[in-house]
């Protein structure tokens, strides 16, 4: 099971770190990613941080300015958001999946295990 957390409000500009650890088990072996969703839209890819190669791969909307890494033990896995734009407002997810070829790897239907979500509210 994942839990996501780190969430809240911020103004146009600051930072947040969401984390999500994995309960009972490391990420060690699996893809992990980030999405996020707004009210009657789908998910939508955000950052992946691959177990194989340890490559990143982030969307367009936020490269340079979210990271994805995981710590040490490979229980967490953190997503830095900086530089925050009031459309980053969502509700935000990880997600693990079974390492998923790099040209489908921002596709939300690769990931069977999700977490339960953490609104980031971002103020203009």
């Amino acid at each position: 099971q994942l839990q996501a957390s780190g969430g809240g409000l911020v103004h146009a500009g600051g930072s947040l770190k969401l984390s999500c650890a994995a309960a009972g088990r490391p990420f060690s072996g699996y893809t992990v990613a980030w999405f996020r969703q707004i009210p009657e839209k789908g998910r939508e890819f955000v950052a992946a941080s691959r177990w194989t190669t340890g490559r990143t791969v982030y969307a367009n909307s936020v490269e340079g300015r979210f990271s994805i890494f995981r710590d040490k033990s490979e229980t967490t896995v953190y997503l830095q958001m900086n530089s925050l734009k009031p459309e980053d407002t969502a509700v935000y997810y990880c997600a693990t999946g079974s390492n998923p070829i790099l040209s489908a790897i921002r596709s939300a239907s690769m990931y069977r295990d999700w977490g339960q979500g953490t609104l980031v509210t971002v103020s203009s």
